[in-house]
C-alpha cells in the first residue's frame, strides 16, 4: 500500500507539524529521562502499528545511545529484565493510555500509583503529555499510510 498523502508536501500540514514540533519539545527538554521517552515512544507506536513511527523511534534512541537489546525488547517489556522499575511503569501508562477504547477504564490506579511512585509532578505532566502526543502522531501517519524505513535521525530538528 503507497503512501496515500505526503503531509510534508502540504502547507497546511506543515504548519501543523512546526507546532506538533514545538509542543514535543516541551517534552525533550523536560526532566523525563530522554530514553525513557523513546521507549515510551516506541511502545505506544507498537501497539498502533505505526511504521514511520517504530523506524523514528528506534533510529532516535539507538542514535542517543539506547542499547539495542532493550529496544528489541521493549514489546515484551513485562517478560524482560532489561527495564527498571520506573520504565516498567512508564511503558505500562503508555499501553494503557494508547490502548483507551480497550480497557474500558482507561489507565488503572495501579499503573497510575507505579508512575507516581518514581516521576515528580514535571516528569508525570511529560510522560502524560508524550502518550498524548505520539498517540497522535501515530494516527496522523496510520492514516495516510506514511511507510516505515526512510527516517533519518534528526528530521524534525528544522521544526524545533
Amino acid at each position: 500500500m503507497s503512501t496515500r498523502f505526503n503531509l510534508f508536501d502540504n502547507e497546511v500540514a506543515l504548519k501543523f507539524a512546526k507546532r506538533f514540533a514545538n509542543a514535543g519539545l516541551v517534552v525533550r527538554q523536560s526532566t523525563l529521562p530522554r530514553s525513557t521517552q523513546e521507549l515510551v515512544s516506541l511502545r505506544a507506536s507498537q501497539v498502533n502499528g505505526c511504521g514511520w513511527c517504530i523506524d523514528m523511534h528506534v533510529k532516535e534512541a539507538a542514535a542517543a545511545g539506547e542499547d539495542p537489546v532493550r529496544l528489541h525488547l521493549v514489546a515484551a517489556w513485562r517478560e524482560s529484565t532489561v527495564f527498571t522499575e520506573a520504565e516498567r511503569a512508564a511503558l505500562a501508562l503508555a499501553e494503557e493510555g494508547t490502548r483507551l477504547a480497550d480497557a474500558h477504564g482507561g489507565v488503572s490506579d495501579e499503573t497510575w500509583a507505579r508512575v507516581r511512585e518514581h516521576y515528580d509532578d514535571d516528569q508525570v505532566a511529560a510522560l502524560v503529555s508524550l502518550v498524548a502526543l505520539i498517540n497522535a502522531a501515530n494516527r496522523l501517519a496510520v492514516i495516510v499510510h506514511q511507510k516505515g524505513g526512510s527516517y533519518q535521525v534528526g528530521a524534525f530538528a528544522a521544526f524545533e
